[in-house]
């Protein structure tokens, strides 16, 4: 492709009304496809693909057909936001062309109150596949830094055979050394935690703002993964200025996310109060706060809320953001004030939440995680 095409797909047919530059007819028709989306000048444009839904399902696949998959999530946000189709995407056939993301689940969860029945079932598969996709790329990953931090970190003092922790019990009675046998006579005995028992709770304190939604959706799967540790009692949290506790939904993310009900407003200290009052073994306790930060409520309160959990010996981790879009929006105010309460405030990629929950468990300097390249 010459850079003459390149530009001429960049900027539109527009930008060559003599048509000096002609297209070749592959490139002729993802210009038809970008001009339907973006159609104007560069800086303001705005197309139209039409109220029909047959031709919006012929655009959906023409993008899949002429662009990467990383492009097709983009265009697909573009035409929700600039063209208005979260209508049709109320519509099953719309549904079916869609390329499945974790923004396109966001979307549904915010339509859920208004999606006829239709469409429910079709909207239920797009989301069943987003969550398999996940699970599949972050489960397991999740499952071994967890399981692996609690082997660790938790110590039996009277550990059975199988419970011996031989590396630890050997650093520990390396004093008492036998030249003569050539070997160590343990003293002590250190083992891992008895198996089948919670060693840890987890509490996933969820913002179910409209600005949270990608946040929420790798949360209520991560939730799930967590919940099937029998070693960890995890409990799911979600909030606005009204608390849900969507705990016994954990065993299927699907039915978990659709119970999200995103938008309204922010009460962060409500949403606290609540989890303190979950939290029964405090110093064993990782509470994950996922929110932006605008709090809504009473940030005084808040804070002071955050406070008491930290001193009661709660490990307390806020999330700005859990998504792969970059430094979010967030109030500076308030994440100084729990920087200054030894709180640490960052946002992290999925692929970064199991060691950072790994080192949580392990009471390790979660910021370490994130800021190690």
């Amino acid at each position: 492709m010459s850079n003459a095409v390149r530009w001429k797909l960049v900027l539109g047919s527009a930008a060559d009304e003599a048509n000096t530059v002609p297209l070749p007819p592959d490139y002729g028709r993802m210009d038809d496809v970008l001009t339907a989306l973006y159609e104007g000048n560069s800086t303001d444009r705005r197309g139209n693909l039409g109220a029909s839904a047959p031709r919006v399902s012929r655009w959906l696949g023409d993008i899949r057909e002429y662009f990467p998959s990383s492009v097709v999530a983009v265009m697909q946000k573009d035409a929700m936001e600039r063209l208005g189709l979260n209508e049709l995407l109320l519509e099953p056939e719309i549904l079916r062309s869609v390329q499945p993301d974790v923004h396109l689940v966001g979307l549904l969860m915010s339509l859920g109150r208004v999606m006829p029945a239709k469409a429910r079932s079709t909207a239920r598969e797009v989301v069943q596949r987003v969550v398999r996709d996940l699970e599949q790329r972050l489960a397991n990953p999740l499952r071994q830094a967890v399981q692996g931090a609690l082997s660790r970190a938790v110590r039996n003092p009277r550990p059975r055979y199988r419970e011996i922790n031989w590396p630890a019990t050997i650093r520990v009675n390396l004093k008492h050394y036998q030249p003569t046998h050539r070997t160590i006579v343990p003293e002590k005995l250190i083992g891992y935690g008895r198996r089948g028992q919670a060693l840890k709770e987890v509490v996933l304190c969820v913002d179910q703002s409209g600005s949270m939604a990608a946040s929420v959706v790798y949360a209520g799967v991560f939730g799930a993964v967590l919940a099937s540790i029998r070693a960890v009692r995890t409990h799911m949290v979600v909030f606005d200025t009204a608390v849900a506790d969507l705990t016994q939904d954990l065993q299927d993310p699907v039915d978990l996310l659709f119970g999200v009900q995103l938008g309204g407003g922010t009460d962060i200290n409500r949403a606290l109060t609540y989890c303190q009052q979950l939290i029964t073994r405090p110093t064993d306790t990782v509470l994950i706060l996922i929110s932006d930060l605008y709090e809504g409520g009473n940030p005084t309160e808040m804070i002071k809320r955050a406070a008491a959990l930290k001193a009661a010996g709660v490990t307390l981790v806020v999330l700005l953001a859990l998504s792969d879009e970059g430094a979010p929006s967030f109030d500076r105010s308030v994440a100084e004030k729990l920087a200054a309460l030894g709180i640490p405030s960052f946002a992290c990629t999925p692929d970064k939440f199991p060691e950072l929950m790994a080192a949580a468990i392990q009471g390790r300097d979660v910021t370490n995680v994130v800021t190690r390249t």
